[in-house]
């Protein structure tokens, strides 16, 4: 995926840090990669929020923000 910045702060995320590295370029992640979903997972886990039982109805059936593929990214939390 490509790499994207986001500050972070208060509310359970850890203070001071960083998480994952691009390229030279700023373009591509390269580690610790993180998707748009891992993002959405975690925020909505800081909120008390379970990602995988938020659904939105669309097109007849259930979805979830964070699709199948989102994950709470535990090591930016405190």
């Amino acid at each position: 995926p490509d790499g994207f910045t986001v500050w972070m702060m208060g509310a359970g995320v850890k203070g001071g840090m960083s998480y994952g590295a691009t390229d030279e370029f700023g373009r591509r992640a390269v580690q610790d990669v993180a998707t748009v979903y891992d993002f959405y997972a975690t925020v909505l886990h800081l909120l008390g929020l379970d990602h995988e039982r938020l659904t939105y109805y669309h097109n007849g059936t259930n979805r979830r923000l964070t699709d199948v593929h989102g994950h709470v990214i535990s090591e930016v939390l405190a």
